[in-house]
């Protein structure tokens, strides 16, 4: 049989990659650990690749689960600030959006979080996070629209208590 290299064309797979650990742990220091932990494993392992699993993506995928898995069993993860060089409004305002997109997402249960982050994390398709997860595409659909749903509720919920307080 002949073999595929899964890291042939490293550069977008890292992308990828870091965006969905960053979306599981946050952007920083721990998720460029987690990251290098992967590519590292990946190397080790790659001999062990078969492409009629998984697209070189998905497979990298789930290493980075475990990884986390691992990262978080070691120690508890931090998230680093925003960029510093930001003007101290677009600093505040930035702050509070994510502070409450992460408030929101934190509502979401285990699942949902995981489904948010490899569709908009590491930008998988549902067919992609089907293959992971072992679900239909369908199911992934479904789950994904039903926890946006979710978000959306809980991120108007929390503006519109924040301008009825501020209107006081």
């Amino acid at each position: 049989m002949l073999r595929v290299d899964p890291l042939a064309d490293p550069k977008p797979l890292i992308r990828r990659v870091y965006a969905y650990v960053a979306y599981r742990i946050g952007d920083g220091a721990d998720a460029e650990d987690v990251t290098s932990d992967v590519f590292e494993r990946a190397i080790r392992y790659r001999s062990s690749y078969d492409p009629r699993k998984a697209e070189p993506v998905a497979w990298l995928i789930g290493i980075a689960r475990r990884c986390i898995d691992d990262a978080r069993l070691r120690r508890p993860l931090t998230v680093e600030n925003p960029p510093e060089r930001m003007d101290a409004l677009d600093l505040e305002e930035e702050s509070v959006r994510r502070l409450s997109l992460s408030v929101a997402v934190n509502t979401l249960d285990e699942r949902e979080r995981e489904l948010i982050a490899l569709r908009y994390g590491a930008d998988l398709s549902a067919r992609q996070i089907g293959e992971i997860l072992g679900l239909r595409a369908n199911t992934v659909e479904v789950a994904l629209h039903r926890a946006l749903v979710r978000l959306r509720h809980d991120l108007e919920a929390d503006a519109d208590s924040e301008a009825r307080a501020s209107s006081l």
